[in-house]
This record gives structure tokens, C-alpha cells and sequence, in this order.
């Protein structure tokens, strides 16, 4: 499986300004600094899709992009470290949360995780949020070229283990790395079937 086309089709500053949900959305979220958008641009095998910048927290609207005239993926803000303003770093947050628990045509929510980090509170507590509202989402532990196959396998098991402690709910897992490209047909496949 892979991705043929991927056109950008609109940013949205709010809900109320996203497109008419007419076709499955696929979210992409995570921690700024996780390598979201590298990530999102090896998917799609076009290098400047997704916006990369030294700065974390540089997407700070919601990004659609329609995939193979079928589907959208949807680049949503990271949550965590963004050099904004307190009160416009809330905002985005309510954004996020809002979009998320109420998108219709949402079909589910990837959370981009760093397999180098054992289990972070941030990404711990945003993965509960999912699993108390029951929305669909998976894990994407990106970066693990750049740790050991070991230490890699590790965090994901922590993770894991952290998530037994409040849900039953076994999430897909797909380890990926955005600079080699491991990972990135069964990512891509799990979408398109949704």
C-alpha cells in the first residue's frame, strides 16, 4: 500500500472553518518535536507537505491534505512545548480537543510517540483522554532508527503496560522511522482500510 496523491486542501484556525466532512479523516497528532511532519512527509513521499522547523510547535492550524482523492489526513497542532503565549496555547488546545471528540467523519486519531523516550506523563495523559471518550485511535512510536532494537522494544513495552494500568483497549502499534521509511506500508495500509 502507499500513497499516490496528496493534496493540500485547506488550513483551519477552528472547527466551525474545517471542510464539509465527506470522506474518512485519518488525525496525526503528537508531542511537539516527535518528528510529526518529517513523518507525515515520508508517507506521502513529498518532502515539503508538512512544514518542518528547528522550532517545536510550529503547526498551529488544522492541516488537510487530501490522499489518493479518497481520504484526508488531517495535521493537527502537537500538544506540549509551543512557543506561543499561554492563552493562545490554550486555544489551540481546546481546538485540538474539540476537533478530535467531535469531528464528524473522524475515522481515528494517530499518536505520534518518541520509541528513543520511555513513556512520557504528557503523551500518557492524552492517550487516557482518548480512552475515557472511547475514540478510535492508534500508536505511532516514530524515531526507531535511532535508538537500539532493544531499547526501542522496551519503551513501547512500557507504554504499553502503563496504558494496562486504566484500559483493557489494545490500540494498533506501528513502529515507524520517518527517515528510513520502516513501518510506513502497514501505516499507510491500516489507513486506507478505514
Amino acid at each position: 500500500m502507499r500513497i499516490k496523491t496528496a493534496l493540500f486542501e485547506t488550513s483551519a484556525p477552528t472547527l466551525a472553518d474545517c471542510p464539509e466532512a465527506i470522506m474518512p479523516e485519518c488525525a496525526f497528532i503528537g508531542r511537539s518535536n516527535v518528528g510529526k511532519s518529517s513523518l507525515l512527509n515520508m508517507l506521502t513521499g513529498k518532502k515539503d507537505l508538512a512544514k518542518v522547523s528547528a522550532t517545536p510547535g510550529h503547526t498551529k492550524l488544522i492541516n488537510y491534505f487530501v490522499i489518493n482523492h479518497q481520504w484526508r489526513l488531517v495535521d493537527l497542532p502537537g500538544y506540549g512545548f509551543a512557543k506561543v503565549q499561554k492563552e493562545q496555547r490554550d486555544f489551540f488546545h481546546d481546538v485540538i480537543a474539540e476537533y478530535i471528540s467531535g469531528r464528524e467523519g473522524l475515522a481515528c486519531t494517530y499518536v505520534i510517540l518518541d520509541a528513543t523516550l520511555p513513556p512520557q506523563r504528557i503523551d500518557l495523559e492524552f492517550v487516557q483522554w482518548l480512552t475515557q471518550l472511547r475514540l478510535p485511535f492508534a500508536l505511532v512510536f516514530n524515531k526507531i532508527d535511532r535508538g537500539k532494537a532493544n531499547a526501542v522494544k522496551k519503551n513501547i513495552e512500557l507504554f504499553q503496560n502503563e496504558m494496562s494500568l486504566w484500559t483493557k483497549a489494545k490500540p494498533q502499534v506501528f513502529p515507524v522511522s520517518a527517515k528510513t521509511g520502516h513501518g510506513a506500508g502497514a501505516l499507510v495500509e491500516s489507513m486506507q482500510k478505514l
